[in-house]
């Protein structure tokens, strides 16, 4: 149960000096709440031999008072000290989720769910949080505050009846190690049903429009309430075990009430005791209900964060398939790019994607990539992002292996625009400026120009400012895809990937970017991959792809007199346009 300590070792160890002020000024607290009951006896027994006097009181009452304004003092320190140190945890924690989820590749995120990844973001911090913060209360509260009224009870009162009013603590931590191995099972239990609920709600909100459009609301909301109601059942599982702590410890309590009021009365017949200190002795008790309810809580809060860090813990402990280099290369310019004898399969897959690929790109040329779905195009342009483990054969720039750069600095080279255009909830600028940092008005519009979305951007009453909403759902296909193709463009990349980016606009508006492409992209290079031939008919090679391979290359008019796949396509398209 303590193991969860030992998992966040390393924070206390960083944050030991703040920690251990809090539990020294907690010690103190619980000390000085052991005074106010003894005042109490004293004051009774003197009225009671009628030796209580006026000045005798009000020096009583003001040791209470003072006991009382410094352990208020104390116990706000502690508080604050103690649970800041927590809540500070659960921020390094989320951050270092955040930068790990960054880092990871495809096959990471293949293989979670982003709802889980949530749930353990949220659900699993909270729990550890509580664990650093009220697990170290209930912790010292339950061992050090129990043994302090007990060494109070047993050597200031009696320690006959002391141990006497103890004989229900071994049944109480019986029954709380059986409820505590309970909660566990149950908790993990909760987590995961919590985190299917996560991963089904975001897909459900993402996909509302299909969902509206195949009338699929009732079935859809009738799942949504399966999968609520098993949370609901799953944690009503774990609140049902939480729920025997409390009052299984008050019949305890009432047990050792009932030895020490029935004893004690015994001991104060036969004068061993006096009555002043039976009071005394029955408030002690009372202070004990707190002590042992935090053994409750202790099991209780262990459990869950056990079973939390440990989860959090799996996903800090993948490990990212692309590393940096431990002796990197750099270079200033990527002058040339080679694939060499290149091929390609996913993790988990059977059969090569791209096969014996070779390629070379000079820095200022357009290549062209085409081919049927699925036919690879899209898997050659990810060799240069690095998101997979380096493929069979070679992938060079300069003349130097990729991978012997660092991530950062090939990733830095390279604007890449995918075929699922991702646009934050943000305004318009703060999409097209996200890769590139600041820049002028002046600068954006020209841009927009470039991609035929100025007179788009016109229309909106915010212009640059309109807020794009959830995924950019407030624009249209075409207008994505040209804001994500001039978020690329401002950056003004070495080497620029566009993978399928203008299938969603006119033949107009596409010659219309193509043209600005071939004059702004003179001295860069760009790769091209499309299924509408007319995008890539100006690139200085075009290679035609087909289950992995390279079947056709050469210049648009090269391919026309090859009388292969290409001219077909073309002259296919050429009809659907005429």
């Amino acid at each position: 149960m303590f193991s969860v300590f030992k998992k966040l070792s390393w924070y206390f160890k960083e944050q030991w000096l703040r920690y251990t002020i809090a539990i020294i000024a907690l010690l103190f607290v619980n000390l000085l709440e052991l005074l106010p009951p003894k005042i109490i006896g004293i004051a009774i027994d003197e009225i009671q031999y009628q030796t209580l006097t006026n000045e005798r009181l009000v020096e009583l009452l003001v040791w209470l008072i003072g006991v009382i304004l410094l352990s208020y003092l104390l116990s706000f320190f502690w508080d604050y000290t103690l649970f800041g140190r927590s809540i500070l945890l659960e921020r390094r924690l989320r951050s270092n989720l955040m930068n790990h989820f960054l880092r990871m590749t495809p096959r990471f995120y293949g293989s979670y769910r982003t709802g889980d990844l949530m749930a353990r973001s949220t659900n699993d911090l909270k729990a550890i949080m509580m664990t650093a913060g009220y697990g170290i209360l209930t912790l010292v509260d339950s061992t050090v505050f129990m043994s302090f009224i007990i060494v109070m009870m047993f050597f200031t009162i009696s320690a006959k009846l002391t141990l006497a009013a103890l004989i229900p603590l071994p049944i109480m931590a019986y029954i709380i190690n059986k409820y505590g191995k309970k909660i566990h099972t149950r908790f993990m239990q909760a987590q995961r049903s919590f985190s299917d609920l996560n991963n089904y709600t975001l897909e459900s909100v993402k996909g509302v429009r299909v969902t509206r459009a195949f009338v699929q609301e009732r079935q859809d909301e009738a799942r949504f309430g399966e999968m609520t109601e098993d949370v609901f059942q799953k944690n009503a599982e774990v609140a049902k075990v939480d729920a025997f702590f409390e009052p299984t410890i008050n019949v305890l309590v009432g047990l050792a009430y009932i030895i020490g009021i029935g004893y004690g009365a015994t001991l104060v017949f036969n004068q061993q005791i006096s009555f002043g200190d039976l009071v005394s002795f029955n408030v002690y008790l009372g202070m004990l209900i707190w002590p042992m309810i935090a053994v409750g809580d202790l099991i209780n809060v262990m459990q869950r964060g056990n079973a939390s860090i440990d989860r959090v813990e799996h996903i800090l402990a993948q490990e990212p398939d692309v590393h940096d280099p431990p002796h990197p290369k750099v270079i200033k310019i990527p002058e040339k790019i080679e694939f060499k004898n290149v091929s390609f399969q996913y993790p988990e897959t059977e059969g090569y994607q791209i096969k014996d690929i070779d390629l070379s790109v000079k820095r200022g040329q357009t290549i062209g990539i085409v081919g049927k779905t699925g036919s690879g195009k899209t898997t050659l342009m990810k060799q240069l992002l690095r998101q997979y483990v380096p493929p069979e054969g070679w992938v060079l720039i300069n003349q130097i292996p990729i991978q012997d750069f660092k991530l950062d600095q090939t990733r830095e080279w390279i604007g890449y625009v995918p075929q699922d255009h991702v646009l934050f909830s943000k305004t318009i600028r703060e999409n097209l400026l996200f890769g590139s940092g600041w820049k002028t008005d002046e600068e954006i519009y020209q841009m927009l120009e470039s991609v035929d979305l100025k007179e788009d951007i016109d229309q909106f009453p915010e212009g640059l400012d309109t807020l794009v909403g959830e995924s950019g759902v407030t624009l249209s296909g075409g207008q994505k895809q040209r804001v994500s193709l001039a978020r690329a463009l401002l950056m003004d990349p070495e080497i620029l990937i566009l993978d399928d980016t203008l299938s969603a606009v006119d033949g107009k508006t596409e010659a219309n970017i193509i043209s600005h492409l071939k004059e702004e992209r003179e001295a860069k290079t760009t790769i091209i991959s499309a299924h509408r031939l007319s995008a890539v008919q100006y690139a200085d090679e075009i290679i035609v792809l087909d289950n992995g391979r390279i079947i056709e290359r050469g210049t648009h008019n090269d391919l026309i007199r090859q009388n292969g796949w290409y001219k077909r396509q073309y002259t296919i398209q050429q009809m659907v346009e005429v």
